[in-house]
């Protein structure tokens, strides 16, 4: 991963347009649609981020240049190479953003990716998201504990859970959920025995368990490529040692073991 991927807060910001056509309209287009002000090169002082949309090869690093040196963060057209920042394909379910991006190497792949998810993803995702932040007092109060909450939602939004974001209808079952909701489970350790080093071959489910693991013990062989896999804030611990006494634990055992 050579990307940091963020979501920029723009509206209400100006933002640079450097070019004119049909690439800068599509960028114009897309920063507006996000709240942002398009203004000019000379207003580039009042700006934080900057697009360039240059036929000319020269000319498009030239305005690249200038605007680096403003401070500015600068992506320009077809020039992955003098990107600070990259634009993915963007899936939106209003608050819910999915973005697809290949970090420049082909914006045709994003975009059929982005395809594909379109038609996975159900038309009311977005009112399930809603509707999880607007209880999220609610939800505090009903588990204070910071790790309890996290598994009680993760439980909830699983697959075939009562608020599965794949179902019709989750947004409305939300309070449902928090009236009857179990308590997590307590302390859990899962052991699983990959088939080889290469994460396509984990299943669904082994997947899903290291996406929700709060600890991974694993032997000190296995690869980067699948302790990835676990959720980035997860805690890692080589083998031999002890699982920790709270929330779930997954072992994860060498192909080779």
């Amino acid at each position: 991963m050579n990307s940091l991927p963020l979501f920029h807060r723009i509206a209400g910001t100006r933002v640079v347009l450097v070019g004119s056509g049909g690439m800068a309209e599509a960028k114009q287009r897309l920063v507006e649609r996000a709240g942002g002000d398009i203004c000019s090169e000379a207003e580039a002082h009042h700006a934080r981020l900057g697009f360039v949309a240059l036929e000319d090869g020269r000319a498009a690093e030239a305005a690249a240049l200038r605007l680096k040196r403003l401070g500015l963060l600068v992506n320009v057209a077809d020039r992955p190479e003098l990107c600070d920042f990259t634009l993915p394909s963007v899936l939106e379910r209003e608050p819910v953003l999915i973005a697809v991006g290949t970090g420049g190497a082909s914006a045709g792949l994003s975009k059929h990716l982005r395809l594909r998810l379109e038609r996975l993803l159900p038309a009311g995702l977005g009112n399930l998201a809603t509707a999880l932040s607007e209880a999220r007092d609610k939800i505090r109060a009903r588990w204070p504990d910071g790790d309890e909450r996290r598994r009680a939602i993760d439980a909830a939004l699983s697959e075939h859970g009562p608020l599965d974001p794949l179902a019709s209808g989750s947004a409305e079952r939300v309070e449902g959920w928090l009236a009857d909701a179990a308590e997590p489970q307590g302390a859990q350790v899962i052991e699983i025995a990959l088939a080889s080093d290469d994460p396509d071959d984990l299943t669904l489910r082994q997947a899903r368990l290291l996406g929700m693991a709060d600890t991974v013990l694993h032997d000190p062989n296995i690869t980067e490529a699948i302790l990835i896999r676990a959720r980035a804030d997860a805690r890692r611990m080589a083998l031999p040692c002890d699982p920790p006494a709270d929330g779930l634990t997954i072992v994860l055992r060498s192909a080779d073991a």
